[in-house]
């Protein structure tokens, strides 16, 4: 199974938070569909991986988005819509959607990111209709939804998708004289990881 489970620090341990890569998916439009429509379904952060440089990165998000939705100050009509505005620097919700959010005929490699909150299993519990959602149902779902094929999400994997170009734009890092003088690419890269994450969370501050 592809389907990993995460283990933010300083979230309350009963919101389970699960993640997913899918590369050359080619129905990312169908997707796109049911998050308009707002299908519950479909409740899932859907990123696109090319403006993603690493794990820590989206787990930055991640973290953010949690804080946000526990201190009960969404600013996006779900967590995982939060999740997509969290990768941005700035407040402009459209923007963010733009860029970290899917686009048909753009979108090739996608990271999904699902949260079930406690209010999920309250309800399970208490009517038969409403079925708890694990791992293994979760996993089941994207794979039937998801004309794509898994991947582990690593971060030399997500480095086959970032596009460095598109990162340097989107982060405003392009003409930083500190990042043009590394002389090493590797260490370049891990550098506008730290601006990209330093940026994130500057945003609304």
């Amino acid at each position: 199974m592809a389907l990993e489970k995460l283990h933010p620090e300083h979230i309350p341990a009963e919101y389970q938070v699960y993640t997913a890569f899918f590369r050359d998916v080619s129905n990312i439009e169908f997707l796109q569909t049911q998050l308009l429509s707002r299908n519950s379904d479909f409740e899932y952060a859907f990123i696109d991986a090319s403006s993603v440089v690493s794990r820590l990165q989206l787990l930055a998000a991640v973290c953010n988005a949690l804080n946000v939705l526990v201190s009960g100050t969404l600013r996006t009509p779900n967590v995982h819509s939060e999740i997509v505005v969290s990768l941005s620097t700035n407040n402009n919700i459209a923007d963010a959607y733009r860029r970290w959010g899917i686009t048909p005929g753009k979108t090739k490699d996608l990271i999904v990111v699902k949260v079930v909150s406690p209010p999920a299993a309250n309800m399970a519990a208490q009517s038969p209709q409403i079925q708890a959602q694990t791992q293994d149902s979760i996993w089941a779902h994207l794979t039937k939804h998801i004309s794509g094929t898994p991947a582990p999400l690593t971060d030399a994997e997500l480095s086959r998708s970032t596009d460095w170009a598109k990162v340097r734009k989107y982060y405003r890092l392009n003409g930083v004289s500190a990042l043009e003088k590394l002389p090493d690419e590797e260490e370049r890269r891990r550098q506008m990881e730290r601006l990209a994450i330093m940026g994130m969370a500057l945003r609304g501050l």
